[in-house]
């Protein structure tokens, strides 16, 4: 993968303090923060989730209130113009469809480094995007 300037690099953000480094990671590898898509994936709501059934929580909300959550968190002129985008679905599968769709030449991503149990009931985003993206993906070592 030649290291010239990239047209498009997609940052997976989950608000911690690694993540956050990917993006500055990120902005170091474009000519314009405009290129570079930090995107946000919030899980799929249960049925018998309090707040469905009770009809308070809708995605639509979900998604505006993490959006603004991501816009606070990328305050700062370092961060100016970045594309913010948030999705629901799977983070594997979503961060690796957007990555397509706008024909990304690289995901960057933290390794949060969990092991044993935790990674084998949580499972590792990161491992997930490195099989099913199309572009080369950068993991960061937490």
């Amino acid at each position: 993968m030649p290291w010239l300037p990239k047209t498009h690099v997609v940052v997976p953000v989950d608000f911690s303090d690694e993540s956050i480094q990917a993006v500055d990671t990120a902005l170091e590898l474009v000519e314009s923060p405009a290129r570079v898509h930090a995107i946000h994936v919030l899980p799929i709501l249960a049925a018998t989730e309090p707040g469905v059934i009770w009809d308070t929580v809708d995605d639509a909300g979900r998604k505006e209130h993490a959006e603004q959550a991501l816009q606070q968190r990328l305050a700062g002129e370092r961060y100016a113009g970045i594309d913010i985008v948030v999705t629901i679905g799977d983070p594997g599968e979503e961060i690796s469809d957007f990555a397509q769709s706008i024909q990304a030449e690289l995901i960057v991503m933290p390794s949060h480094g969990r092991t044993g149990i935790s990674r084998l009931l949580i499972g590792s985003v990161a491992e997930r995007v490195m099989r099913l993206a199309h572009c080369p993906v950068l993991v960061l070592k937490s």
